[in-house]
């Protein structure tokens, strides 16, 4: 059964706290959480966050990397020693992943892609070697479709899933997909039955990303395209701290995702 969550990235500048303490005095229950620096998956400052998580009776579903925008760099270069020390570098994000108790772990992959110097066959190979690293802890990391990233193209996600089978997963962002021009029902095709998990917004023409049930997305169609697919993961509502002023207004939208769960 799908469920309404939030990103703490919807309140970005804001530290990730008093983020994470806003939107609980909001009465959300379920999020995804963006670490944004080294001292935030420190073991002390998790434990503080899961006991806050505790206190609530709330879940952490997810965990976003503020590593994301080097990825290209970290995982996906010709420097092949480089990213055999990422691996161990990203085992933080698992570990903490693991004390939050979430599940999920987001990747936007390698930006810059056209001028990338390895292959897609290499891209799949490093990601399969990320995906079963993440295994052994519990931890599924997922394919985020992200704009200006080589993960913006359904043709390669189509081919990333065809290659991978079962050893892949994706989440899907409707805005993200907008963004980079392409079809967000296109790229939720592309994606098919391995996405594990969405962020879920909106969007009109002029704007990229608004709050859900501020824009034009036919989410009834989306729901069911989900549900073509056997989808069995949640909606983290995330957009930026710009596409809103009142705090209310993020209420409203967890109404809106709740019609579709």
């Amino acid at each position: 059964m799908m469920r309404t969550g939030i990103s703490t990235a919807c309140l970005y500048p804001l530290e990730l706290e008093r983020s994470f303490q806003t939107l609980l005095s909001l009465d959300f229950r379920l999020f995804e959480v963006f670490l944004n620096t080294f001292s935030e998956f420190t073991p002390d400052y998790l434990r503080q966050l899961r006991n806050v998580a505790d206190a609530y009776g709330a879940e952490i579903k997810s965990v976003h990397p503020f590593t994301s925008g080097y990825e290209g760099f970290l995982l996906f270069s010709e420097y092949e020693r480089r990213f055999e020390d990422s691996l161990e570098f990203y085992k933080q994000y698992f570990d903490a992943a693991n004390c939050l108790g979430a599940s999920i772990v987001v990747l936007h992959g390698q930006r810059d892609y056209a001028n990338a110097g390895i292959s897609e066959e290499t891209y799949f190979e490093r990601y399969a070697t990320l995906y079963a690293l993440g295994q052994c802890y519990g931890v599924t990391v997922a394919q985020e479709n992200v704009n200006k990233f080589r993960s913006e193209s359904p043709g390669f996600l189509r081919r990333m899933r065809a290659y991978l089978g079962d050893t892949c997963a994706f989440v899907i962002d409707l805005k993200q997909a907008v963004r980079a021009g392409q079809d967000p029902f296109a790229v939720c095709e592309a994606m098919g039955e391995r996405i594990v998990h969405v962020h879920i917004n909106d969007n009109a023409p002029g704007y990229d990303c608004l709050l859900p049930g501020r824009g034009t997305v036919d989410f009834q169609r989306f729901r069911e395209m989900l549900l073509g697919f056997h989808y069995q993961g949640d909606l983290m509502i995330e957009v930026y701290r710009k596409n809103f002023s009142a705090l209310s207004e993020l209420q409203e939208a967890r109404d809106v995702v709740q019609q579709l769960v």
